[in-house]
């Protein structure tokens, strides 16, 4: 007996099903196709008299992806948030794009001054008409500098700032608890009014169960007898959670513990439904997706996991409005995702704690991790053998030791001469301060785009990065003129394709690979 294969029906056409996968805002009929005996999507031109409409997939728009009360919330487009880089490397000038496409973004003011941010805010009231106002400021938890922190606060209650992204807190503060809850009142239907809105990014539990509970007892009665909050507002805020949004923050740039989102993020998720019953009145606390977000594929992984909305960090570095010289915008478009490591940072120094940096071009890595040695095993800088203190001179600080000392000095003399005497009745705690000059600088140097420093440049950065450059190779993302907004669209559309793609896939479609995998395009 003869076996006569029969061809593939029409139906089947790989690129036929890539068009009506990529319509992501049509319907999408799944038929079962009698002559070749598969399930599969109609092309338009097809004859349909051997076909079984077996379900219909009803539109897709990357606006859908996430959590609807994430919008309405935050008056934002998409469920995607540009998040906040320090030094202003989130720029005023890309939160501006960003707000004024209505996709939400966060100001990285960590590390900058109080009058630096002053004017990042005055600019965004000149520049946003309030109909695009879908943008917020960062809060990062400043444990050598809680006055710095507490004068933050003062000027985001004074200029009316709408939301802040809260990052690096281990526990809660006044200051973070005093933010969250200024303001609060009751509406007619007697639910919980914010008048700004926190975002925390989390990367433990036992962190996100402060976030996600109100705040304790007695913080609130001793801002209460401080005069920063009225009795009715502690009130309201011992019955709901203090924040609304909880980012599972994964394997990021800077500071991060490494964590794998499908972990983290179901962890969080799982806590959030533990403590709802708890609350005074029916809250629903919103868990989104920070960390490893580079790729179509990755957004979409986010969502399918239950994330409410996603935050991007590292890649957004390479566009042009960031506050990232061309230099390090370079070395960028070149890392893979093997190019990061683990580095001794500044402001944590001596604690041990590391963020995570570029590693490919940059020396910076080696040479952080080795101050740290030297600072674990030595109690002085004099006691640093000679030969290894001129080795430090030449290659890393290029000056002397006693130079750079006398720089810090001068600087702490004049902006926290409590820190300079501790120096100077401890020999250990001196070293760490000349230490972290050059830790810190490290991370000026690819902002100011110093171009004799650029083996030395500190660069927080994720595998993301590598990952969204080998997805935008040769496209006219991997170029350097790439904008916020179309990286944003592109991991938004693609995402939505690759979504539709597990659809059709799960309806018993014989989706083909590149499905998960949308080229990027011109957006905008």
């Amino acid at each position: 007996m003869t076996v006569v294969e029969r061809p593939a029906s029409p139906i089947l056409n790989g690129q036929s099903l890539m068009e009506r996968l990529i319509s992501i805002r049509e319907p999408l009929p799944i038929v079962y196709d009698s002559v070749a005996n598969r399930i599969g999507v109609p092309r338009r031109d097809h004859d349909a008299e051997a076909l079984e409409l077996r379900g219909t997939l009803p539109p897709l728009f990357p606006e859908w992806l996430g959590d609807r009360a994430f919008l309405a919330a935050h008056g934002t487009r998409f469920p995607y948030v540009v998040g906040e880089m320090a030094r202003g490397i989130t720029s005023e000038a890309m939160v501006i794009a960003a707000a004024r496409y209505d996709i939400l973004a966060f100001f990285g003011s960590a590390g900058l001054t109080l009058e630096r941010v002053r004017t990042a805010l005055a600019r965004f009231a000149k520049e946003l008409d309030p109909r695009h106002a879908s943008y917020g400021i960062n809060l990062i938890h400043s444990p050598n500098d809680p006055a710095l922190e507490a004068a933050l606060v003062d000027l985001y209650l004074e200029q009316n700032v709408a939301r802040v992204s809260a990052s690096a807190f281990l526990g809660l503060t006044p200051n973070v608890v005093r933010y969250a809850c200024t303001g609060l009142r009751r509406g007619p239907d007697g639910l919980a009014i914010r008048a700004g809105r926190l975002l925390a990014k989390i990367s433990r539990p036992e962190t996100a169960r402060h976030f996600m509970s109100p705040p304790p007892a007695a913080m609130l009665d001793a801002l209460v007898s401080a005069g920063h909050l009225t009795r009715d507002e502690a009130a309201i805020a011992a019955t709901i959670p203090l924040a609304e949004d909880i980012t599972a923050e994964a394997d990021s740039g800077g500071h991060t513990d490494n964590r794998t989102l499908t972990t983290l993020l179901p962890t969080l998720m799982i806590l959030r439904d533990e403590l709802a019953p708890t609350y005074g009145e029916p809250v629903a606390v919103r868990v989104g997706a920070a960390g490893g977000l580079g790729t179509p594929a990755a957004i979409a992984a986010a969502f399918a996991t239950g994330a409410a909305y996603v935050v991007t960090g590292s890649v957004n570095q390479a566009a042009i409005e960031s506050g990232l010289g061309a230099r390090g915008r370079a070395m960028l478009a070149e890392a893979g995702i093997a190019d990061t490591t683990m580095a001794a940072c500044a402001d944590m120094f001596e604690l041990g704690v590391k963020v995570q940096v570029l590693r490919r071009g940059s020396l910076f890595p080696m040479r952080a991790n080795k101050l740290y040695e030297l600072y674990r095993t030595h109690d002085s800088l004099y006691a640093i053998p000679p030969a290894v203190r001129e080795q430090l001179e030449q290659t890393i600080f290029h000056a002397s030791l006693d130079a750079v000392w006398a720089e810090t000095a001068s600087h702490f003399a004049a902006n926290d001469p409590a820190e300079l005497a501790r120096a100077e009745r401890d020999a250990k705690h001196k070293m760490a301060l000349v230490f972290r000059w050059y830790l810190g600088l490290s991370s000026r140097w690819p902002i100011t785009d110093e171009a004799e420093r650029k083996t030395d440049y500190q660069i927080w950065c994720g595998p993301a990065m590598g990952a969204f450059n080998a997805w935008a190779a040769g496209t006219f993302l991997a170029e350097s003129d790439r904008t916020v907004v179309e990286i944003a669209l592109n991991l938004l559309e693609g995402a939505a394709v690759a979504t539709r793609a597990q659809q059709a896939r799960s309806f018993g479609v014989d989706v083909p690979a590149v499905a998960f995998n949308l080229p990027p395009r011109r957006m905008t």
